[in-house]
């Protein structure tokens, strides 16, 4: 696996290394020993799939609160997705910035998110299916969430949403509670 460092420190791009054969191939897409080397959480005590029928179709962006923060790693096995990661950490030198990057089951790109990131995604095709690996159990009173259209992030979303369930058009700003 390579491990490619972000604009955001602490997330990564991660790309398998295909092992190519007349049948296809075969990659590793975990491997403890080489997440522990980088210094990076290993240990995923959940794996979730989130699938979306619709194109346009908007998630998220959600986090858990200390002491039940979330490290995830994410990857897209159907279609495409726009996903998109705020660095929530107080007092990192990215405090607040994104970062935007397309995820597909073509390219087989995984995304390395810390704790204390919030994370969402837009689907860019129809039936499109999203593996999350989880480093910390569903904690309902910890999980949160800031909105994905919120100023102060000036995220630009690929498409026009079609789709958003209405926990996620109702998190809070930036600035108002929980998050300061």
């Amino acid at each position: 696996m390579r491990f490619k460092p972000t604009k955001l420190g602490g997330a990564f791009l991660v790309e398998m290394e295909p092992r190519d054969d007349a049948r296809g191939f075969f990659a590793r897409i975990h491997c403890a020993r080489e997440f522990a080397e980088r210094g990076l959480a290993s240990n995923f005590v959940q794996t979730s799939i989130a699938y979306t029928r619709n194109r346009g179709t908007l998630r998220g962006l959600h986090f858990q609160l200390p002491p039940a923060g979330e490290i995830k790693l994410v990857r897209c096995i159907a279609g495409a997705i726009y996903d998109v990661i705020v660095d929530l950490r107080p007092g990192s030198p990215t405090y607040r910035q994104h970062l935007g990057v397309e995820l597909t089951a073509r390219n087989r790109l995984a995304l390395y998110v810390p704790e204390m990131f919030a994370h969402g995604m837009q689907t860019l095709e129809d039936e499109t299916e999203v593996l999350y690996q989880i480093s910390a159990f569903y904690t309902p009173d910890k999980a949160t969430g800031v909105r994905c259209d919120d100023p102060k992030l000036g995220i630009r979303w690929p498409l026009p949403v079609t789709e958003m369930n209405e926990k996620d058009r109702n998190w809070p700003l930036l600035g108002e509670p929980p998050i300061s």
